[in-house]
């Protein structure tokens, strides 16, 4: 088993429909749909043992640009997916930006359609 710091998030959406097409556009995500409790999941598909999370849309539920900052892989170019953001109800609040004079990778920030400020990572 791997010893990750974080091993679930949850991202509050107010319109599931939406919120997966962000994700779908934005990363290539796939998701398993569910519901429990009265609430409505969108589980990212992961590997075996990878860190994942869903889209959650319920009571107490809400997005935020102001809470914690849940970052993905962008994969091997931060700009491939920023270019769609905007495109998909987005906007990108800091462009694709070096981490140490790109010596530990690149992250950017934006809002996804729901509101939440999320962060993209990749190494290149």
């Amino acid at each position: 088993m791997i010893n990750n710091v974080a091993t679930w998030f949850e991202l509050p959406v107010i319109d599931m429909p939406r919120a997966q097409g962000f994700y779908r556009n934005i990363l290539n995500a796939s998701f398993k749909e569910e519901e429990m409790s009265g609430y409505q999941m969108a589980i990212f598909d992961s590997e075996e043992g990878a860190v994942s999370g869903m889209l959650i849309l319920g009571a107490h539920y809400q997005p935020s640009a102001t809470g914690a900052v849940v970052y993905f892989n962008g994969g091997a170019d931060l700009n491939e997916p920023l270019a769609k953001v905007e495109a998909n109800g987005g906007s990108v609040l800091m462009p694709k930006t070096p981490i140490h004079d790109g010596e530990c990778g690149y992250f950017a920030m934006l809002l996804d359609s729901e509101g939440n400020r999320v962060g993209l990572y990749s190494q290149a």
